[in-house]
């Protein structure tokens, strides 16, 4: 027969799965000798049963009223008895703290007749009275479902009808009637009595709290902490004890470091006369927990040692809940405490130099998305008023801008010294130069995988997407959210970690933690803990970790921050801004020879961007994808050719010549879905000297950089290949032009070819493609789209929303990879290129190649290396090396 109840004395921290973590916490104190109100857990697998099939496990009610007789016994009371009853309180407690998501009711077992006999016990009658309408004021809202409101406005209504500040104006008589008023509220919002009997009680309480698991702030908590719906909550029923019987007695929350800094000492809160749940609600201001040596020394000093223990045994920072009943202290609870990210690398190092953990366990606590936040400038949030708009925080940081509506005014305002905000309904390459020129990117459409959000990380723009409440109005110039107009020019803030957008000149606190990776700079403190964090995960990692970038200037930074080459260069971006018209002329060539003039011209220009990348990677690997985007994609807007035409045949004027070439090549090119259309590979056996003229500039830049005294180490990447006679066409001549270049030079040119991996057949002919390859890097943003059957320019603002409520995504896959289906692509292409080729080198370069739980997966697939943008760099060298010590975390391939 199954086992669904374990007294605290049973039980221990390694419990967790089944008692929850507080109910492990709890066993665990208990065992430690640690002064704990006794009690016993109702185990996560009863109420995982209960929520299957809606009815109690067998034999539960049974198991309750054994451990119940056995804590009467213990105690000589009986739970409420007429005279000195003995009061229970009814707590969640899942595995995974949910701080306040789900139920707690306090002083089961009071009613009418045992509340008089707690009155005449304690000596106390207002105690009793109060105790009484906590326990009728958490079983209204919690069990019977009672707006909580409607309580808390008969408590104000009566604190003012007698002029009471809070509640402890109110006098015993002043609660005994409360509890009439509250019973009576009951009764006509359910239309049943408040509960005399304290087993109905208990029982009611415990299936309550089961079902408040599937509550909606519980829900909407889990989907933001990643954690799954099918675990289930314990449930703790302990002994009450009091901290609400007079000025002898209190509550408080205590941690054993600061948990915002991590500096050691003890930090907290305790109120008076209060029980637990008045300090986490803010009814009465508490005081720091340091005064309360000056009205309990004794009390304080117990408690002082007590949390030394803890966090001694836990070897970490140690949050805690307790009470003082009459002098004595009791400890409720203990938990490993949240931290923000400073404290967490300022803890973690701390803990290594008293010798407490080791230098991977320290490693093991800190991440990579806590990292992410302490790299960029954050607002002092204390002076932020309210949000003009929220949307997704698609790159993180801080920044403050004039909002302007174009690309064109973004660089105008920039070069004049002002800084901007470029504000979009959604960005296209288009305003690439306006994003640069921006302090930060904010749009009302899109997520975090669109072209705003993608670009703005690669850049370490501060980017905000998806900001649904803003109307933007591109021709008035302004936008509006929530009846305010923002114009051209007003300056707002926007915070691209929290995804708020504020007005005004919100106040900025710089990043040391960014100048350290920038400069070098060291100082003690936070920047020590973060360098030694990085030194063991460089240690550790297998992975190698490179970047996406696409200039000298990106690849420089990214060398910098610790990128051991470019695992992307894509030289689209090359043929954007003043280049255009070259670009163009190449479309529109009607002849072979116009073809060609334009490619000539254009080569140059293409051998010195990659002159200049590979001067700043210098010794280390440069992965160049060749062109990959639709030609139409380089030309002007249909529509807004279609209106400039229009507007001049209006006028009675003739419509330039030009645009209306460009209007025929772009109805020529057009495609229904040109991401699936001709793209990559296709293109570059399609378009007639278009792959020899990128390979040449890249093969005489190696050349130049040869010359030099360098040491160039050009990769060429073959992008959207389906099927290895692609690929075989193409590199028959990628290599005909190397040794071209090679015969004229007098230089020898040996540049691996190689192919992104970013569709599914490829995936699963990765064995045949790996003949023709000597490196894979996987296009993990394609092959999630082409996998999944998605437009990730459409779908995240379709129905990504409806997707996370109804529990069918925990996370997007374009933002953490989606293990079961892309990534078993991924694990059978490396499988199946390694049988082919042993000594085939893979990575990945799409956006997942920075998410912390994706390079995880990439270390345990056997890849060689992630590329990210570089501002994810030191992110992906930390969680490379975490993921090199994660005993879950297996590599089979390598």
């Amino acid at each position: 027969m199954d086992r669904y109840v374990y007294a605290f004395t049973e039980g221990g921290r390694d419990m967790a799965a089944l008692l929850g973590g507080k109910g492990a916490n709890l066993a665990e104190m208990t065992r430690m000798g640690l002064p704990v109100p006794p009690g016993f857990t109702v185990t996560t697998e009863a109420c995982r049963v209960y929520l299957a099939t809606g009815a109690e496990p067998a034999g539960l009610d049974r198991e309750i009223a054994d451990h119940l007789a056995a804590l009467e016994q213990a105690a000589g009371r009986r739970l409420g008895q007429p005279d000195d009853p003995l009061l229970l309180s009814v707590r969640s407690g899942a595995r995974f703290s949910m701080p306040g998501m789900m139920e707690t009711i306090l002083d089961i077992g009071l009613g009418d007749a045992s509340v008089l006999g707690l009155a005449k016990s304690s000596g106390n009658e207002r105690f009793a009275w109060d105790s009484y309408r906590r326990l009728v004021q958490m079983f209204g809202s919690t069990v019977m479902g009672v707006d909580s409101a409607l309580f808390e406005n008969a408590m104000a209504r009566l604190k003012q009808a007698r002029g009471a500040v809070d509640d402890l104006g109110l006098d015993a008589a002043d609660l005994a009637g409360l509890v009439e008023t509250y019973k009576t509220l009951i009764r006509e919002e359910t239309g049943d009595s408040f509960p005399q009997s304290p087993a109905e009680q208990l029982r009611r309480a415990v299936l309550a709290v089961f079902e408040s698991w599937n509550g909606e702030r519980a829900r909407l908590y889990r989907r933001r902490e990643h954690i799954p719906d099918d675990l289930g909550t314990a449930v703790n029923v302990q002994t009450m004890v009091f901290g609400n019987l007079g000025p002898d007695s209190g509550s408080g929350v205590a941690f054993t470091r600061d948990p915002a800094t991590g500096l050691p000492g003890l930090y907290g809160d305790y109120l008076a006369n209060a029980q637990g749940e008045d300090v986490v609600a803010g009814i009465r201001n508490a005081v720091p927990l340091t005064e309360l040596e000056q009205v309990d020394p004794v009390s304080y000093g117990r408690l002082r040692d007590h949390m030394s223990t803890l966090e001694t045994h836990y070897r970490d920072l140690c949050d805690i809940e307790f009470t003082i009943e009459r002098g004595r202290l009791w400890m409720l609870q203990t938990r490993v405490g949240k931290r923000t990210a400073e404290a967490a690398f300022a803890i973690a190092a701390e803990l290594v130099d008293e010798k407490l953990i080791t230098p991977d366990e320290a490693l093991a606590r800190v991440s990579g998305d806590g990292l992410a936040r302490l790299m960029f400038p954050r607002f002092d949030t204390s002076a932020v008023g309210e949000a003009l708009a929220h949307g997704i925080p698609a790159s993180p940081g801080a920044a403050v801008g004039a909002a302007v509506f174009d690309s064109a005014e973004a660089v105008r305002r920039a070069a004049a010294g002002e800084k901007v905000v470029l504000v979009r309904q959604e960005t296209t390459p288009d305003d690439l130069p306006g994003m640069v020129a921006a302090q930060a990117v904010l749009t009302s459409r899109g997520g975090k995988t669109s072209h705003a959000a993608v670009v703005a990380r690669g850049m370490g723009k501060v980017c905000v997407c998806g900001a649904e409440e803003i109307s933007v109005d591109v021709q008035g110039r302004r936008f509006t959210a929530g009846g305010i107009t923002v114009e051209e020019g007003t300056v707002i803030s926007v915070d691209g970690s929290e995804g708020a957008v504020f007005p005004g000149a919100a106040p900025l606190v710089d990043s040391v933690v960014m100048r350290y990776f920038e400069t070098g700079e060291h100082s003690a403190g936070l920047v020590d803990a973060v360098a030694q964090a990085m030194r063991r995960a460089d240690g550790a990692r297998r992975l190698g970790v490179r970047a996406n970038a696409d200039s000298p200037e990106d690849a420089a930074r990214a060398r910098r921050f610790g990128a051991e080459g470019i695992g992307l260069c894509r030289t689209e971006h090359m043929f954007l801004g003043e280049r255009r018209p070259l670009v163009e002329a190449m479309i529109l060539a009607r002849t072979d020879t116009d073809r060609e003039r334009a490619l000539d011209a254009l080569l140059p220009l293409q051998r010195q961007d990659f002159v200049g990348i590979l001067e700043a990677m210098d010794g280390l690997p440069v992965t160049i994808r060749l062109l990959d985007p639709p030609l139409h994609e380089f030309l002007p807007d249909r529509t807004e050719l279609a209106v400039r035409i229009a507007a001049a045949e209006a006028r009675g004027v003739q419509p330039d010549a030009h645009d209306v070439e460009l209007l025929d090549a772009v109805g020529r090119m057009h495609e229904e879905n040109p991401m699936l259309g001709l793209r990559g590979v296709r293109l570059g056996l399609v378009a007639p000297g278009l792959v020899a003229m990128q390979v040449r500039a890249i093969a005489e830049a190696v050349v130049e950089r040869r010359r030099a005294g360098g040491d160039p180490r050009a990769e060429i990447m073959v992008p959207l290949v389906d099927t290895v006679e692609e690929l075989r066409i193409v590199r028959d001549e990628v290599e005909h032009v190397l040794a071209g270049v090679s015969e004229a030079s007098g230089v020898s040119v040996d540049c691996p070819v190689g192919t992104m991996i970013e569709l599914p057949r490829a995936a699963l002919t990765a064995g045949r493609i790996a003949e023709e390859a000597q490196f894979f890097s996987f296009g993990t943003n394609d092959l999630t789209q082409t996998t999944w059957g998605f437009s990730r320019d459409d779908v995240e603002a379709a129905f990504f929303s409806a997707y996370f409520d109804k529990g069918i995504f925990k996370v997007s896959p374009f933002e953490t990879i989606d293990r079961d289906g892309v990534g078993r692509l991924v694990q059978i292409a490396v499988a199946e290129g390694r049988a082919a080729r042993p000594d085939l080198k893979i990575g990945v370069c799409g956006e997942h190649g920075g998410d912390p739980e994706s390079v995880h997966f990439f270390h345990a697939a056997g890849l060689d290396y992630v590329s990210c943008s570089p501002f994810r760099v030191p992110v992906a060298r930390l969680e490379a090396g975490r993921a090199a010590l994660d005993p879950t975390e297996h590599s089979d391939s390598r």
